[in-house]
């Protein structure tokens, strides 16, 4: 089979093609990306280039690249592209036969968008940590009346904890708001030892599988990663995940409050950065993923190992006389 994965200069992409190679599957895997020497792109069998998502030429760019490579399955490894994926999804699934593991706009619309993400838990009647919006003084006042400080300062629309701040009075508050648009600010829930990072598989409307890990953060990304079996807090994000109805993966970050309630805080309508970590445990979700897709076969909950899996830093060497310039795909008009 032929699966392309885009985004390998993301930390998400890089983590599908590891969790491909960790794979039984016997893939050719075409790697794509904007940048020449993203290292994902020499771990793949062939490198393509792509324009950035916010490129006027990205959707050419990408039925080019479809056009050139037939694949079986497209994956897809950078939140940037997700709208446009899953725009699209059913339009290039017909035009170039392979399937596109994308979920609906609505879902991904709810995931991009920390504030959005906050409403459908709450509308969904889960416990999401309180929320408002700082151009609304209202909620901003009820916000502060109710929960009090510290509060959670952080984009509406961003990832890996940039622009993320802990305010611990108003003063604080005010400076953290101070010249910034596109903001949530939240109640601040649990300790950085009960944050988790969790992920489910979901088709036909049910959740196929699902694994809770407990991590610690290094610069907004999961730096160590514990399998500590928990029934209660699985069956919390299953829940979650039956009201989102994702297609395919999904991702929830959440930290848990003295009540061993699960607070997202985070919702990801894709692979998460932890997948190649989760493959090492036994729940290889892109393997699952694609064998459903192509055969059929029924996603089932697979043994996991309870553990740790520690992230390092890692090299590759690439030689002078390597040609790092990408495939270029033809764009028709």
């Amino acid at each position: 089979m032929t699966v392309l994965v885009t985004g390998g200069g993301a930390v998400l992409g890089q983590g599908i093609i590891k969790s491909l190679k960790a794979s039984s599957l016997d893939a050719r895997i075409i790697v794509a990306d904007p940048n020449p020497l993203s290292v994902g792109l020499y771990w793949g069998d062939e490198r393509a280039a792509l324009p950035l998502a916010s490129d006027a030429s990205y959707g050419d760019a990408v039925r080019a690249l479809l056009t050139r490579y037939r694949p079986d399955v497209v994956l897809v490894g950078t939140d940037v592209e997700l709208p446009f994926f899953a725009a699209e999804r059913e339009a290039l699934e017909r035009a170039f036969e392979t399937k596109v593991l994308v979920s609906d706009p609505c879902v991904v619309a709810i995931a991009d968008d920390k504030y959005a993400t906050f409403r459908f838990m709450r509308d969904a009647g889960f416990h999401p940590p309180a929320s408002a919006l700082p151009e609304n003084g209202e909620d901003m006042a009820r916000l502060i009346e109710d929960v009090g400080f510290p509060l959670v300062v952080k984009p509406r629309i961003g990832a890996r904890a940039v622009g993320v701040s802990v305010v611990r009075d108003r003063q604080a508050l005010a400076d953290a708001l101070e010249g910034r648009e596109g903001l949530v600010v939240q109640e601040c829930v649990g300790t950085d030892a009960t944050e988790y990072t969790a992920g489910t598989l979901s088709f036909d409307g049910e959740t196929r599988a699902s694994i809770v890990l407990r991590r610690d953060l290094r610069d907004g990304n999961t730096h160590r990663a514990f399998h500590e079996p928990d029934e209660a807090l699985d069956t919390q994000v299953r829940a979650f995940a039956d009201a989102l109805q994702p297609y395919g993966p999904a991702n929830f970050q959440f930290r848990t409050d003295a009540d061993g309630r699960a607070r997202v805080f985070e919702i990801n309508a894709r692979f998460s950065g932890t997948t190649p970590m989760r493959a090492m445990m036994g729940f290889n979700e892109v393997e699952m993923c694609i064998h459903h897709l192509l055969s059929g076969r029924t996603v089932e909950q697979p043994a996991i190992r309870p553990g740790t899996v520690l992230r390092y830093l890692d090299e590759i060497f690439v030689p002078a006389d390597t040609d790092t310039e990408p495939a270029q795909c033809a764009v028709s008009r």
